[in-house]
C-alpha cells in the first residue's frame, strides 16, 4: 500500500491536492500542522478495498512513496545544518571544521533520519494490521448473520433440505459436513429420498475392513493405542483370543507397555495365561527391540500399550518408540464411540504420528449416537477394521458392517425430548456459527457418485 504525503498553507488547500490525487473516497491516516502549513498523511480507497478482500492477510506492509522519506530527510538535513551554521557563525573560533567532519554529519543525520521513518512505518503497519482484523471480524459476522437469514428461508422454501440437516445434527455429525450434505441433495426428492442418498454418500465414504479376520490372516506386528479407558487391553485379548482359535498358541506374540499402572500389565498376563501365551513387558524401545527379537518367528505380533491422555507428553515418546520404521508396527487406533467429535478429533491429532493403519471402534453400546465417530473417520479416512460392545473375550469383537452402523445412527438419534436435541428455529443460528468456523476448517472431498 503506498502511503503519500499532501502540504498546504492550509488544511483546505491540503485536502484540495488529497482530492485532486486520490479522489473523494480517499483515507486520511493523519492531518496536522507543521511549519509553514498543514501535512496530510493518505492512501486511496482502491488500496484498502484491496486489503478488504484479501482474507488471506496476516500483515499488511506499508511503503511511504519516495517523496516522502527525501522530503521529510532534506527539512531534518536542512533544519540541522542552518542550526550548526548559526552556531559555527557565531564562534569563529569553532567554524574552521574540515570536510570529513562535515560528510561524518550528514551520515549520522540520514541515520538517524531513516530510523525515525521505519519507526513511523512500523507504528503504521501496527494500526493497520489491526484495522484489517476488525474488517476481517466484521465481514465474518455480516456472513453469518445472512447465512442465518439464507437457512432461515430455506426452512420455508425446502423443508426437505431443513429436515435432513436437523436429522444429520441430531446424529451426531458436524455442522460442516451436515450443511455440505444437506447443500448438494439433489432437486425435488421426497424425505424418504433425501435420507437415502445423504446415507448412500456416508457409505461410499467410509472405509471398512470387509472379510473377517483380514487382519489377523494378513500377521505382522500390531501396536493397539488410544487414550486411557478406551478399552486396549481388552480388545487386545480380543484379538489374541480369535488368532489363537484359528492359528493356534505358538502363532502368535504378546507384548504390553504398560507398566505405568499399578497391575496394568497383569490384566494381559491373565489374558495370556488362559490362552497360553507369554506375555512381554517392555519400558523403552531397546526393551521393545529385544522383545522383537525374540518373537520375530510368529505370524502376529500384538502390543497392547500404556493408556494416559491423549495430552500427556509420554503420548508422543510412546509413538516416536513404536513409529521406528526398523520395527515395521501397524498401529491401530482405538476410537471411543461415546467421545464428542471435538474429543476424537484431538487424540487423533495426539496419536497419529506418522500415520495409522486403521482404527477400531470401542463401546458402540454405550453409544446413543454415532455419527459422531463416522464424521471423524471420514474427515480423516481412517478404515475401520473392528467394532466392540462389550467386555466378554472374545465374543464382543466384530466385523464392521457399514450399512449397519449408518442405519443404527439415523434410526436412534436424540431422544426427543433430550436437551441437546436441535430445535427447528436453531438450525440458522448454528449454520451461522459454521460460517463463522469455516476458515479453521476444511471442506470434505467426498465421493457423491
Amino acid at each position: 500500500m503506498n502511503i503519500k504525503r499532501f502540504f498546504g498553507k492550509n488544511s483546505k488547500l491540503a485536502l484540495a491536492k488529497v482530492r485532486e490525487a486520490l479522489g473523494d473516497d480517499a483515507v486520511i491516516l493523519s492531518n496536522r500542522s507543521v511549519k509553514g502549513g498543514n501535512e496530510i498523511m493518505a492512501f486511496s480507497e482502491a488500496d484498502m478495498e484491496a486489503m478488504a478482500t484479501d482474507n488471506e492477510a496476516q500483515d499488511t506492509e506499508v511503503t511511504l512513496s519516495p517523496d516522502v522519506v527525501e522530503d521529510s530527510r532534506t527539512s531534518t538535513l536542512e533544519e540541522l545544518f542552518k542550526k550548526r551554521m548559526q552556531t559555527e557563525s557565531a564562534s569563529p573560533a569553532k567554524s574552521s571544521f574540515n570536510e570529513d567532519v562535515i560528510n561524518e554529519s550528514k551520515n549520522d543525520m540520514v541515520e538517524a533520519t531513516l530510523a525515525q521513518t521505519k519507526a513511523q512505518a512500523k507504528e503504521v503497519n501496527a494500526q493497520m494490521a489491526g484495522m484489517m482484523a476488525e474488517i476481517r471480524n466484521m465481514r465474518n459476522i455480516i456472513e453469518s448473520q445472512l447465512t442465518e437469514i439464507s437457512w432461515g428461508a430455506t426452512q420455508q422454501r425446502e423443508p426437505v433440505k431443513a429436515k435432513i440437516l436437523s436429522a444429520m445434527l441430531n446424529a451426531g455429525f458436524s455442522p460442516g459436513l451436515s450443511k455440505q450434505l444437506a447443500e448438494n441433495l439433489p432437486e425435488k426428492q421426497t424425505e424418504a429420498e433425501a435420507k437415502k442418498w445423504v446415507q448412500s454418500v456416508l457409505l461410499k465414504n467410509l472405509d471398512v475392513m470387509t472379510k473377517d479376520d483380514e487382519l489377523l490372516d494378513e500377521g505382522g506386528v500390531f501396536a493397539i493405542i488410544g487414550p486411557t479407558g478406551v478399552g486396549k487391553t481388552t480388545t487386545t485379548a480380543k484379538l489374541a483370543a480369535r488368532h489363537v482359535m484359528k492359528h493356534g498358541a505358538d502363532k502368535i506374540g504378546l507384548i504390553t507397555t504398560d507398566s505405568y499402572r499399578i497391575g496394568g500389565h497383569e490384566q494381559l498376563r491373565i489374558y495370556g495365561k488362559i490362552l497360553g501365551v507369554m506375555v512381554h513387558t517392555v519400558k523403552d524401545e531397546a526393551d521393545l527391540k529385544i522383545a522383537l527379537h525374540e518373537l520375530k518367528n510368529k505370524h502376529t505380533i500384538l502390543i497392547d500399550t500404556v493408556g494416559v491422555s491423549q495430552r500427556d507428553k509420554m503420548v508422543s515418546e510412546q509413538i516416536a518408540m513404536l513409529s521406528n520404521k526398523k520395527h515395521n508396527i501397524k498401529k491401530l487406533l482405538c476410537l471411543n464411540a461415546t467421545n464428542t467429535g471435538d474429543t476424537l478429533i484431538d487424540v487423533i491429532n495426539a496419536y497419529k504420528g506418522q500415520g495409522l493403519s486403521g482404527c477400531v471402534m470401542t463401546k458402540i453400546d454405550e453409544a446413543i449416537t454415532l455419527g459422531n465417530v463416522l464424521d471423524v473417520m471420514i474427515r480423516e479416512k481412517l478404515k475401520l477394521h473392528y467394532v466392540t460392545n462389550g467386555q466378554r473375550v472374545p465374543e464382543d469383537l466384530h466385523l464392521p458392517h457399514k450399512g449397519q452402523l449408518v442405519h443404527r445412527t439415523f434410526s436412534r438419534g436424540i431422544a426427543k425430548d433430550s436437551p441437546f436435541q436441535l430445535a427447528k428455529e436453531d438450525q440458522a443460528l448454528v449454520m451461522g456459527n459454521t460460517v463463522r468456523t469455516a476458515s479453521n476448517t476444511r471442506k470434505l472431498e467426498l465421493d457423491h457418485a
